[in-house]
């Protein structure tokens, strides 16, 4: 009987090693398409942002009014990709840390912190909140919303 728990607890460890592993390559490949937009942004490179989104994801930034009240802007992804496209003297650096990342089966989701500089001058910092399905073996932004400010940044 003592071996039959011994040969069951190397098989569950085995297991969990396995899946262990699978998950962190999820993990990187999310990364991967989440830098892919950021390295898109900087280099201005259309294709390389689009790649990066589900057909029909939806943007989004929470904001404030005037008197202070928080309000939620939506952004059209074509015009956002047509905004990166054009040319524009400085570059557009985002500068992200993974915070977090959940996956269950083909759904993602991440947080992330950001500061965002355009040229070598500080813009605005906030986090990040992406929700990305896995589709055709490959992960995909389908909603992405986001905090702006310029104080209390880390």
């Amino acid at each position: 009987m003592k071996h039959l728990t011994i040969i069951f607890i190397l098989i569950l460890s085995c297991l969990s090693a396995k899946l262990f592993a699978q998950h962190l390559a999820e993990e990187e490949a999310i990364k991967k398409n989440i830098n892919n937009l950021f390295t898109g942004m900087r280099n201005a490179d259309s294709s390389m942002v689009r790649s990066a989104f589900n057909q029909g994801a939806i943007l989004q930034t929470i904001g404030k009014t005037k008197d202070g009240n928080g309000v939620v802007r939506s952004s059209d992804l074509n015009a956002f990709i047509a905004s990166i496209a054009k040319p524009h003297p400085e570059i557009y650096d985002e500068r992200i840390v993974f915070t977090k990342i959940l996956i269950d089966d083909q759904l993602a989701s991440v947080w992330t912190d950001y500061q965002f500089y355009i040229g070598d001058k500080f813009s605005h910092c906030g986090v990040n909140s992406f929700q990305l399905v896995k589709v055709n073996d490959s992960w995909k932004i389908v909603y992405l919303i986001d905090t702006r400010r310029k104080e209390k940044c880390n």
